[in-house]
């Protein structure tokens, strides 16, 4: 009979204090849904992604596995949102927890901490659970002692509610209001002072604009004219879970949220995913009337393609042609993707709007929406506020203006200029209209143009100001912040 191997002797554990046998090393169990949030917290900050791009191709990924359900799902999708949301508020809780400036914590260990308190301060997750995960994904992400460092500075931030916090690190709103409504709604200084002068008025509406920057948005679908209807929207979505949209025709709103991939009308390319604002933007355009022709239209910067899809369907009720010319090749394809199928004539080009491919007077209605901060979709890209600087506009601007500028020109006299962007800031809206106007800046010379009041075109919508441009914003309208102001070439 062959002798059996001997099992190696375990060594005895230490014996701790008071002679206590210290407990075994137990390998860290990873969590995926905490995991999950961390990889795309790390994207977001290594390589500058934006969650709404990185998160669902993950959450696609995680569902190959059975065991992943949808709710854990829809809590990876908070943790990252919610954590991005409110990212400034949580840096100075977690600020006020240690004892080193904020700046020489390595960013992985923010990142665990921000999730952390999250999961403490915005969710109802219990404290217990909200903090013995967190330093589960410790162990696993960063070893067990920076783990030991995440246990400590979040049993710190549980001895307090939200509310026990906010009266501890934020300003008193009489001595400093900027930065109380900064802390408090977690937004940079730099952007509540921009949003503030943009929106006017006092603290209420201040207050309204950046709650709702904080909440998650609906997802609007477009049902595009003559290839789709909203009807086979609310159908095929479901009327337990879907509304018609508040100011579009054309809209339909998945007020339970869903999958909008999975609609045969969004496969196919017949319907889409757009803001309301973004339609009426598109919607106001093609309003206004021109005398004579109406043949010829243009979409300046037309990826990634939504506004020049709408654009396109409504050329087409007409029998007019649509030109869309976006300067990245990726986005160029991304707008081809979107015109697929349009029912009337139209030309995808690639081309910088700066630098026209066209003729002078070409066309009779021209769109040009131009790159700017993107401040006015901070709900849908929560990280966009972090990322920018006030410099950021400095370099927006003379684009902005050469834009513009190449649009009236573009447009045959009589015809009709949409200039929009999806920002508040008044430096990329009123400014840039009132310097192309005026001929302000080195070598230019006023525009032969007028303003058109907007508003009429935007029939229904409320609260849109003294004109003749629009603002629309999240909080008085469930739209992003778009911006149009419509001009006519005169000379």
């Amino acid at each position: 009979m062959s002798e059996q191997p001997r099992q190696p002797r375990r060594k005895p554990a230490p014996a701790g204090a008071g002679g206590k046998q210290a407990k075994p090393y137990r390998r860290p169990q990873k969590d995926p849904v905490r995991m999950l949030a961390f990889e795309v917290l790390r994207a977001v900050d290594e390589r500058d992604a934006y969650a709404n791009l990185v998160l669902p191709p993950l959450l696609r990924k995680a569902r190959q596995d059975e065991k992943f359900q949808a709710r854990d799902a829809a809590l990876a999708t908070e943790l990252v949102y919610g954590t991005l949301r409110r990212q400034g508020t949580y840096d100075a809780v977690i600020k006020a927890c240690i004892d080193r400036p904020l700046r020489e914590v390595d960013p992985p260990v923010l990142d665990v901490l921000s999730l952390g308190a999250h999961q403490l301060l915005g969710t109802r997750i219990p404290t217990h659970a909200a903090v013995s995960a967190s330093v589960e994904l410790a162990r696993v992400v960063l070893g067990d002692g920076r783990a030991k460092f995440v246990n400590a500075v979040l049993r710190k931030i549980a001895a307090h509610d939200l509310d026990g916090w906010l009266e501890r690190v934020a300003p008193p709103y009489e001595e400093d209001a900027e930065e109380h409504l900064a802390v408090y709604h977690s937004h940079p200084r730099w952007v509540v002072s921009a949003l503030w002068d943009a929106l006017g008025g006092g603290r209420a509406g201040i207050e309204d604009l950046l709650e709702a920057d904080n909440e998650r948005p609906e997802v609007t679908l477009v049902a595009r004219p003559g290839r789709s209807t909203p009807q086979e929207l609310l159908e095929a979505v479901g009327e337990e879970s879907a509304l018609p949209g508040r100011w579009s025709p054309y809209a339909v709103r998945m007020a339970e949220g869903g999958e909008p991939g999975a609609l045969e009308a969004v496969r196919e390319g017949r319907a889409g995913v757009q803001d309301e604002g973004s339609q009426l933007v598109a919607m106001a355009l093609a309003a206004v009337p021109v005398e004579g022709r109406d043949e010829r239209w243009l979409d300046g910067c037309a990826g990634p393609g939504g506004k020049a899809a709408l654009l396109g369907a409504l050329a087409a009720e007409r029998g007019a042609f649509l030109l869309a010319s976006e300067k990245q090749p990726h986005r160029a394809r991304l707008v081809e993707r979107a015109l697929a199928g349009n029912p009337g004539p139209y030309q995808v080009i690639t081309a910088d709007g700066s630098r026209p491919a066209w003729l002078p007077g070409s066309f009779d209605r021209v769109l040009m929406d131009v790159p700017c901060s993107g401040l006015g979709a901070l709900r849908r890209r929560p990280e966009a506020r972090w990322r920018r600087r006030p410099e950021d506009l400095e370099g927006f601007a003379p684009l902005q203006r050469g834009l513009l500028r190449q649009a009236l020109t573009a447009a045959r006299v009589g015809g009709v200029v949409g200039y929009a962007t999806c920002s508040p800031h008044l430096a990329e809206t009123r400014v840039v209209v009132d310097d192309v106007l005026k001929g302000r800046g080195a070598g230019n010379v006023p525009v032969s143009a007028e303003l058109i009041d907007a508003r009429p075109f935007m029939a229904g919508v409320p609260a849109l100001g003294d004109g003749p441009d629009v603002q629309l914003w999240p909080h008085l309208h469930g739209t992003d912040a778009m911006y149009l102001a419509l001009l006519r070439r005169t000379a």
